[in-house]
């Protein structure tokens, strides 16, 4: 059996879970208030898989005896958590109030155009997701965009290609 085929027949025994995932709802049933690790679960799938896939959602409620709609209702309460693939690169604006002041609406508007995508969407290649943010916390720097974990202050709207282009963007 080829290592692809033994992980497809690893995911189906597991409901599409991945096996250390299965692993750690496994340890977590012994300890006191195993539903408690519900959101450790799911980030550990978040991570695992880039979103929350709807079948391991099942799969997780089935394994830790938590009924679907608490374990769905958790995912679509908290917005860390994504029901669809994000692309490889996460590109936040923050829209608070001194970031707004300062043009993070004209940036939103910039980025929308030279992704050619909406907010919360994913580009056609899956290489960024745009997304915004109410507030990142860093007013002195505004306005602020962040590229997955790296904070870019002060930006200029012509500033975003270059910005980008550390990512791999190429500009039309």
């Amino acid at each position: 059996m080829s290592p692809k085929t033994a992980d497809t027949h690893v995911a189906l025994a597991t409901g599409g879970l991945p096996e250390h995932i299965v692993e750690f709802i496994e340890q977590t049933r012994s300890l006191p208030h195993p539903e408690s690790y519900l959101i450790a679960v799911m980030q550990l799938l978040q991570k695992h898989f880039g979103y929350l896939p709807a079948k391991t959602l099942d799969a997780v409620s089935q394994r830790m005896q938590i009924p679907s709609a608490k374990v769905t209702g958790v995912a679509t309460f908290y917005h860390f958590f994504t029901f669809v693939p994000k692309g490889k690169h996460t590109i936040s604006v923050c829209l608070g109030t001194a970031c707004y002041v300062k043009g993070a609406g004209i940036l939103v508007d910039r980025l929308k155009e030279m992704l050619d995508v909406e907010v919360g969407n994913t580009t056609k290649d899956s290489l960024f997701t745009l997304e915004v943010a109410r507030c990142v916390g860093a007013c002195a720097l505004a306005p602020v965009v962040i590229v997955d974990d790296k904070v870019h202050a002060n930006v200029r709207p012509d500033e975003l290609i270059k910005i980008l282009s550390k990512y791999g963007y190429k500009a039309k």
